[in-house]
């Protein structure tokens, strides 16, 4: 028994035998694209977040890009399949590694576009404190070189589609890219509806203004449909729902910590997986923010 535990440990150091949650570990599905409306796609699957493509009379934009070279290589031979247009523009809805991390395998060609934030953004530390890639030199090209402050108009040749912001949320740089033809928006992380909702605080997310933001998107923008980065298609009942829920949330959250319950204490009043969630509000309802 002891010589096998030691050859055991021997194959496994020397990475002969794989662990069995490494070896279940199915690679993602291949990216797909599904037409949504005439000329604009939902670009699906992939390792990271759903995104879309839009071709333009001689250009394609796409939005988001997915997180590994294979994944964007597999999008860009997607694309290929639609059109010989050259993909010309990206845009990054926000900084997350999911929707961001694959620019840097997009050609140079390519110029990226964000919110002034969410450019800001790149080069934040991480959750843990580790420093950002993006302050590598040779990241810096695949960095949006292209930035705006409240809203952006893009027109490739006849098409047209609006960039806007309405406010800090899940981060301080998310936007909403909106094809007013097509009553369509691609949202990012801005709704989770399947999930509790991400705020990242370290980036200067805010519940509160989550929910202002996308009851201001509601007020403005006459869209139909909402594509997020993690659900299937949302319609505007879904993303007043979404506000509802997280209102309610909200006022729970400050009804216990008026009582003088810890953190600890509301954790244990909520599901298990809204744990990040709960302690974000819990921050913002100890430390009020100027709303």
């Amino acid at each position: 028994m002891k010589t096998h535990s030691v050859l055991l440990g021997t194959l496994l150091a020397v990475g002969l035998i794989v662990p069995a949650s490494q070896a279940q570990q199915k690679e993602s599905p291949p990216v797909k694209l599904t037409m949504i409306a005439m000329n604009l796609y939902a670009v699906l699957d992939g390792s990271g977040a759903r995104g879309g493509a839009f071709v333009g009379d001689s250009a394609v934009l796409l939005i988001d890009a997915k997180m590994d070279q294979r994944s964007v290589n597999q999008t860009i031979a997607e694309v290929k399949k639609i059109t010989d247009k050259p993909i010309k523009y990206l845009i990054n809805t926000h900084s997350d590694g999911d929707h961001v991390r694959g620019n840097q395998f997009f050609p140079a060609t390519v110029t990226f576009i964000a919110h002034e934030n969410c450019r800001k953004d790149f080069f934040l530390a991480g959750r843990d404190g580790a420093a950002s890639e993006w302050n590598k030199p040779e990241l810096l090209p695949f960095v949006p070189s292209v930035t705006f402050r409240d809203r952006m108009d893009l027109y490739l040749g006849s098409k047209e589609l609006e960039l806007w912001y309405f406010g800090v949320g899940h981060t301080t740089g998310d936007i909403v890219v909106f094809f007013p033809a097509e009553k369509t928006a691609f949202i990012g992380d801005q709704a989770f509806v399947t999930r509790p909702q991400l705020i990242h605080s370290y980036k200067g997310g805010n519940s509160f203004e989550h929910v202002k933001t996308l009851t201001k998107m509601l007020s403005t923008l006459d869209a139909d449909k909402f594509y997020s980065g993690h659900e299937e298609v949302l319609d505007r009942a879904a993303i007043r729902k979404h506000i509802e829920e997280m209102t309610a949330m909200q006022e729970k959250v400050k009804a216990l910590a008026a009582q003088g319950k810890t953190l600890a204490d509301l954790k244990g009043q909520f599901k298990e997986g809204e744990a990040r969630l709960i302690e974000s509000i819990y921050q913002e309802v100890s430390k009020p923010q100027v709303r």
